[in-house]
Parts: C-alpha cells; sequence; structure tokens
C-alpha cells in the first residue's frame, strides 16, 4: 500500500481541504452546505483525525466510501489502529477520545482497523496554480519530494517519517516560516488554532471544530480560506493529542 497518493487536477469543480474532523461529520456537513459544494463535481480531502472524542466517529466509514472525500491519516486513526492491534494500551486510547471504538464488538474493530489503516500518510493534489501537498501535522523535509521520495521507501535511513507527518509540532511551536519548497503549499491540521496560521507555505487548518469552534475549509486552487482569515486576530495554537 502506497503511504502517499496523487489527485490529478480537478477541471469539473472545485477542491478543498478541511481542518481536523474528531467525529463531528454533521457539522462538516454544515460548513459544505456554506460554500456550496456540489459533490458531483468537487472533491474534499481531509488532513485526518477523522474520529475520536466526537459523538459521530462511527459515521466514518460512510465518509471514507463517498467517491469526492479522500483524508490522510492522522495521529488519531493510527492510534485507533494500534489499539485494535493491541499495540496501545485501553486507558490512553480512552484518554485520547476511543470510547466509540472500543464499545464496538471484534468484527466492527477489525473493520475499522482495516479502512482507516489503509490511508495514505500524505496526499498531494495537482491543480491549475501548482501542486499542493497534505499530511496532517507536518512535512519534516525540507522538499516536497524528499517527502515523496521517503514515503515511497526510496530513502533508506530516513527514520520516523511517518510518525513526525502524524505527531509533529515543531513547525508552529517554534513559528518555523521557511516552508517547504517543491511545493506551492502544504496543508497540515493536528494542532488547534483560533484561525488559519500560515507559516511559510505550510497552511494550518485545524480551527477547533471540534472543540466548540468551526471548521475551516480551504480552496486548493486559490489558497482562500472559509470564513475568511481575520487580519486583525491571532492564531494562539493550543496543544492538543
Amino acid at each position: 500500500m502506497s503511504k502517499l497518493k496523487r489527485f490529478e487536477i480537478n477541471t469539473a469543480g472545485r477542491d478543498f481541504a478541511v481542518g481536523d474532523i474528531h467525529g463531528h461529520f454533521t457539522k462538516l456537513q454544515a460548513a459544505l452546505d456554506a460554500v456550496d459544494f456540489n459533490p458531483t463535481t468537487d472533491r474534499l480531502f481531509s488532513v485526518g483525525d477523522l474520529v475520536d472524542r466526537g459523538p459521530e466517529s462511527a459515521l466514518v466509514l460512510e465518509w471514507l466510501a463517498k467517491p469526492w472525500f479522500h483524508a490522510v491519516q492522522g495521529n488519531h486513526e493510527d492510534m485507533a489502529v494500534c489499539f485494535v492491534q493491541q499495540a496501545l494500551r485501553d486507558d490512553l486510547y480512552m484518554h485520547n477520545g476511543g470510547a466509540w471504538l472500543m464499545a464496538k464488538n471484534q468484527d466492527e474493530k477489525a473493520e475499522y482497523a482495516v479502512a482507516l489503516s489503509e490511508l495514505p500518510v500524505a496526499i498531494e493534489v495537482e491543480t491549475a496554480a501548482g501542486l499542493v501537498g497534505i499530511v496532517h501535522a507536518d512535512c519534516p523535509l525540507p522538499t516536497w519530494s524528499m517527502l515523496r521520495d521517503a514515503l515511497n521507501g526510496d530513502v533508506p535511513g530516513l527514520l520516523n517519517v511517518e510518525a513526525s507527518c502524524q505527531w509533529s509540532r515543531s513547525r508552529i511551536a517554534t513559528e518555523n516560516h521557511e516552508g517547504v519548497s517543491g511545493v506551492r503549499a502544504v496543508i497540515v491540521g493536528h494542532t488547534p488554532t483560533r484561525q488559519p496560521a500560515v507559516l511559510g507555505n505550510v497552511y494550518h487548518i485545524d480551527t477547533g471544530a471540534w472543540m466548540g469552534r468551526h471548521f475551516t475549509l480551504i480552496d486548493l486552487g486559490t489558497l482562500e480560506c472559509y470564513p475568511t482569515i481575520n487580519p486583525k486576530l491571532h492564531w494562539d495554537w493550543e496543544p492538543q493529542a
């Protein structure tokens, strides 16, 4: 299974990315309705963390079956798979919002684990303005081509690249504006912010919908955010698991 999935340019409609969902699919649908999302022509890309914490995590299989919805694997998908494989302690997964999956029977747990384990670590989307990359937390390498090669297994010796893609907060914690070369933009979530934070060409778009705030959608063709960024509001970030 490839750790990176590529999508060619969408000539029929628009492409959006959305921040962490965490089991709030009804709220996500409302955000899509607000931008007149058309499922027959538009596509939606998720930065991962589809599940845990929210009341509708069990709907993830329905959403992954939608032909216009595509997601990378976040750290919460990784935790869910590890829990089912008995590689994560029950109390740790419970603490991170996994009660919904813990309540399922063994066959159901296995079905969710298979679906979540098959998600790529990174997605790249061609747009009219250039290539856009999507990972859950960060691109830990200075160029997108290096990440592509690492995920494809072409750079032996690079350690913890997948884990960094899913867990790293170093860029936003240090306010690193260097960006990632070889790609127009990289879209990430993982670290909730009051509004989207743009560091170099890395767009942090988890605006805490699962914490009672709102979803941010970003048009991959224009890099315009919905709702729009308020220049008077700082993007203060909040560490979470």
